[in-house]
């Protein structure tokens, strides 16, 4: 996936006519709900389609919610097998998400230090952006932020997130 295609998706999100629209298909499944003219719905739904986030059915059309974790999963650097290190993600990581999470610390630390790259050093995060980023990767998205909290590798104040340790690429 390029970073093309992750601009689009944001761009199309950032005009307002696709963003009512595709707010009226996650909410209630009817773009017609999203408070436009006739065609500017159709031509908002094309737009959609095109980038992934909407799909035409049978049955009329649909949110592809999926398309933000490919997206996610993009931005994440792949993992080619060389290190130990490498082994323990690869095993854990299924498809981009978390077929468990590890019981053993060792290889926990592993795996939420892979997820841990995902937040910038320095950028603070309200807590509902750290849960979107984290249910990419497994359904209990709350354990997954609990164990970066307590090995210290995100901190938190007042449902404020912060990058606070693990490994940085240079």
């Amino acid at each position: 996936m390029s970073e093309q295609e992750i601009r689009q998706v944001l761009g199309l999100l950032y005009q307002e006519d696709t963003l009512r629209v595709l707010s009226a298909l996650v909410l209630n499944g009817k773009p017609e709900d999203a408070g436009l003219a006739h065609d500017a719905v159709r031509r908002a739904l094309e737009r959609l389609e095109r980038g992934g986030l909407a799909v035409r059915g049978e049955d009329g059309w649909h949110a592809r919610r999926e398309r933000f974790r490919e997206l996610l999963h993009a931005t994440a650097k792949p993992v080619v097998p060389v290190s130990p290190e490498d082994r323990v993600v690869q095993t854990f990581l299924v498809g981009g998400r978390l077929r468990a999470i590890p019981s053993r610390r060792d290889k926990r630390l592993v795996v939420l230090d892979y997820i841990a790259r995902l937040f910038e050093p320095g950028v603070r995060y309200p807590e509902k952006d750290v849960n979107v980023v984290l249910r990419a990767f497994h359904d209990d998205y709350a354990a997954l932020r609990r164990y970066l909290v307590d090995e210290g590798l995100l901190s938190r104040e007042n449902n404020v997130y912060w990058r606070s340790g693990g490994s940085v690429e240079v």
